[in-house]
């Protein structure tokens, strides 16, 4: 079938021309701007001089000279070049950056050795990660979110026999599948019970009403295997699970596996990868992190990324603050978690069973009427790029635009022009950007139809039909500007969510994003993402490659990190400029993928390249 499509492709758009023949083109191409251009130069000078011509003949001569220079190169190499091979069965569920051992040896102690350290250890051995020998294509979504298979992940029989029963009650474990408890049956776990706990114990009438109260994105630390996630899912909230990476049955290699958004990260020794005031509330149920050691600075972070306004939940294992002696009903001083909650002026809302609630201030007073116990500000813009920044001891976002309580933003994920404006967005660009992707997606699933729905009677344009037929659930959007392909996602009510990923070199525009509701992380390029592999369905990259040309790092890595990172028969859409896009579809042939380059027709130098990974056995 993938074949076939293929051809289907080459009949409407040609077939893929040998590289010689596009060097070839190129060349004649710069002879016929040069003879033009010499000729319309002299036609002007008789006539009428017009410099925006002769600049963008100029633009367009050094342009073609460049993407000549770069098919030159490739072509040079390509016959030296060969496909690249398979990694060794010990690097299957390979991630990069967390290495122990390899970080002990380069001094780091005191827990930062198993936090994320990229600069310890390079990789040079290039190679394409295997999936496992068990590994099977996912069951879609909503079917994958509550049946996975138990080959795809690292966990095993044993690890799940010899695990507690708190993993028994979440999990299933039948033969070669893990089953989790649907939402339409019995949970044992009690998450619809205890999501509707949460939202009473804030003041609301049922859980339904999170939406309302201004709770649009939840960060869910030690997320579990995704119970809690799944459900706030269903209420049409964005949670977000992050945990620390994990050798062995990992939490966030589960939540992906049941498509559920989630990205390995750790409150150790550096700030998270998003900007201050990012999420609407912080959760924490049994996550293992003790809250007030480092002298609160791993709270202090929860304050950092938690909007004025927002909730921290905390569910703590027998009636007791986690980093406290004590419980709360059992002292006659303060404990160290209710000091440092009152010093960053938190306010705790409520406490039921093992559950505590705090809220965080709206009133930037607070923080200079406690000025003998109050921890000091910090200055203006000193987490502007949030990218795994040491840990620091003081308040942030006091003084930005962006200081707007929950409670007082708009209920849809629709931005307003007032809010747009605080971003410094204009809205008209906002609109027109969401206006091209609303025309962008409906042109990528009609690329895409003919395989995903090949089993299934639809023309582009038909709503999803039943699973197992939608093969799309875990998106990224790697280099996502304002999330305009996100929205249109949703307009379109595919099921599906996106990773929104901000280069931190581009623009900084996940605050945009991320207060729309969507999921988003700031990330360099240059670098692995965070992640296991296998985790994605469809990779999207527009103005990517363009991006990086002038980065320090090799577009070669990139591609090997889209493989990892992309599931076998996963896509990946890339629009580029011509030089870079001919650039890309060589190396997709390097690691092995089926790729086709798409004139989009409509006179710019902007070109699709569509590409499939194959699941390769061996």
């Amino acid at each position: 079938m993938r074949s076939s499509w293929f051809n289907k492709v080459s009949v409407i758009f040609g077939p893929r021309p040998p590289l010689s023949w596009l060097l070839l083109c190129l060349v004649s191409l710069l002879a016929i701007i040069a003879v033009l251009g010499s000729s319309s130069s002299n036609a002007f000078d008789s006539v009428t001089a017009t410099p925006d011509i002769y600049l963008n003949y100029r633009r367009l001569k050094e342009q073609a000279a460049v993407d000549y220079l770069e098919l030159k190169s490739l072509s040079l190499g390509a016959s030296r070049q060969r496909e690249l091979g398979l990694c060794g069965k010990e690097r299957e569920n390979y991630v990069p950056c967390y290495n122990v051992s390899a970080n002990l040896l380069a001094g780091l102690k005191d827990g930062e050795e198993l936090d994320r350290h990229c600069e310890v250890q390079r990789e040079q051995n290039r190679c394409l990660v295997r999936p496992p020998k068990e590994y099977k294509t996912p069951l879609r979504w909503p079917a994958g979110r509550d049946v996975i298979w138990s080959g795809n992940v690292k966990i095993t029989k044993d690890q799940f026999l010899s695990s507690g029963s708190m993993t028994k009650r979440l999990m299933l474990l039948e033969e070669n599948q893990i089953a989790f408890h649907s939402e339409d049956g019995l949970i044992f776990d009690g998450v619809k019970d205890y999501s509707r706990q949460i939202a009473e114990m804030i003041g609301l009438g049922s859980d339904s009403e999170f939406l309302q109260a201004g709770v649009h994105n939840v960060l869910d630390i030690g997320c579990g295997f995704g119970s809690f996630g799944a459900h706030l899912v269903s209420l049409k909230l964005m949670a977000v699970c992050i945990a620390a990476y994990e050798a062995t049955g990992s939490q966030v290699q589960l939540a992906l596996e049941r498509g559920l958004p989630a990205i390995i990260g750790s409150f150790i020794s550096r700030q998270l990868p998003y900007p201050s005031l990012s999420f609407d509330m912080v959760h924490c149920a049994q996550c293992g992190i003790v809250w007030d050691k480092k002298d609160g600075m791993l709270l202090i972070e929860v304050d950092r990324v938690l909007k004025p306004g927002g909730y921290f939940v905390l569910t703590s294992p027998s009636g007791k603050l986690q980093g406290s002696s004590v419980g709360i009903k059992k002292r006659n001083m303060l404990t160290p978690m209710e000091e440092l909650t009152q010093r960053i002026c938190w306010s705790l809302l409520a406490q039921q069973d093992e559950t505590f609630i705090w809220q965080k201030t709206v009133d930037t007073d607070c923080y200079a009427s406690r000025k003998q116990v109050a921890i000091p500000l910090c200055k203006e813009g000193h987490d502007i790029q949030s990218y795994y920044q040491p840990l620091v001891s003081c308040i942030s976002g006091t003084s930005s635009k962006r200081w707007i309580p929950i409670q007082n933003r708009s209920a849809g994920s629709q931005l307003s022009s007032a809010e747009l404006e605080v971003h410094g967005v204009l809205p008209e660009d906002f609109f027109e950007d969401l206006q091209i992707w609303r025309s962008a997606l409906k042109n990528y699933w009609s690329l895409l139809t003919p395989l995903i729905f090949s089993d299934h009677p639809k023309r582009p344009g038909d709503e999803d039909p039943l699973p197992p037929f939608n093969m799309i659930r875990n998106v990224m959007d790697m280099n996502s500007h304002y999330g305009g392909l996100n929205a249109a996602f949703l307009e379109e009510k595919k099921s599906v969510w996106v990773m929104n990923v901000v280069p931190i070199r581009a623009r900084n525009t996940l605050p945009v994003i991320l207060d729309q509701g969507f999921a988003g992380v700031l990330h360099d390029w240059c670098e692995p993402f965070p992640t296991y592999p296998r985790t994605y369905d469809l990779l999207h990259a527009n103005g990517l490659l363009s991006h990086l040309s002038s980065e320090r790092c090799s577009t070669m890595d990139l591609f090997l990190e889209m493989d990892r990172i992309l599931r076998p028969e996963g896509w990946a859409v890339l629009s580029d400029k011509v030089g870079a896009i001919e650039m890309a579809r060589t190396l997709a042939t390097h690691i092995r993928w089926e790729a086709r380059v798409i004139d989009l027709q409509n006179g710019s130098d902007q070109r699709l390249l569509v590409c499939q990974k194959p699941f390769i056995k061996k």
